[in-house]
């Protein structure tokens, strides 16, 4: 019995271990980290009146994010990403390169994703790709004086509007477990998103954002 005793321990702690690993059927997981939104911006042509090649470009942004996961089976999971929206600013491209800033506007990209997780439920590294749909809602968007003096020069102040839009999204990423219970998750998810602008002035501006999400968050599994 003493020479059995330890060997039944062993098998009992490494059986512990796998179960508080694994990424099972029916388990919740929630984490937390950064995320930042890099547009691949295509911009169309501002509608006239105004110069010819009128263009716009949007920049990065990072924020605070998190993200809740249901394990369907196994191997599929349910993602879902959590956030306050990220805020861009808006500048001039083409013939209006270079003159600053048109618009500030804040998106909201709400996403559920589908995900196919590679590997047993109790590998320690577990790699995976996934597909899903976004509605990225626009709001609070900005027209800065610059936007007023290209558009309604010596007139009101010019605004703006995006709208919002429903968009394809892809993602690939791994999850390691750090322990029992902590695990790093880095992922990169890229979503098809074209919109268009609308001003004030009665002008419109159709733009490919195609945004990339870049996204390093530390785990919790309950």
């Amino acid at each position: 019995m003493k020479k059995v005793l330890p060997h039944l321990l062993a098998a009992a702690t490494l059986a512990f271990c796998g179960t508080a690993l694994a990424q099972k059927a029916g388990t919740f997981s929630a984490s937390i980290g950064f995320t930042t939104i890099a547009p691949s911006v295509n911009s169309g042509n501002l509608s006239a009146p105004s110069l010819p090649n009128t263009k716009v470009d949007v920049n990065s942004n990072s924020q605070i994010t998190g993200a809740v996961n249901y394990m369907v089976t196994d191997n599929v999971a349910i993602h879902v990403p959590l956030g306050f929206g990220f805020k861009h600013e808006i500048s001039g491209a083409g013939a209006i390169v270079g003159v600053g800033k048109l618009v500030d506007a804040k998106a909201l990209p709400i996403t559920v994703i589908g995900q196919y997780r590679f590997l047993d439920a109790n590998a320690t590294f577990r790699p995976y790709v996934g597909a899903g749909v976004s509605y990225v809602k626009f709001y609070n968007e900005k027209g800065t004086g610059v936007l007023t003096a290209i558009t309604n020069p010596g007139g009101p102040g010019t605004g703006a509007s995006f709208e919002s839009k429903l968009a394809p999204t892809l993602q690939i990423g791994g999850t390691y477990n750090i322990n029992e219970k902590w695990y790093v998750d880095v992922s990169y998810a890229k979503t098809f998103l074209k919109t268009r602008a609308r001003l004030t002035t009665g002008q419109t501006i159709d733009v490919k954002l195609d945004p990339s999400a870049y996204s390093v968050q530390v785990g919790y599994k309950f």
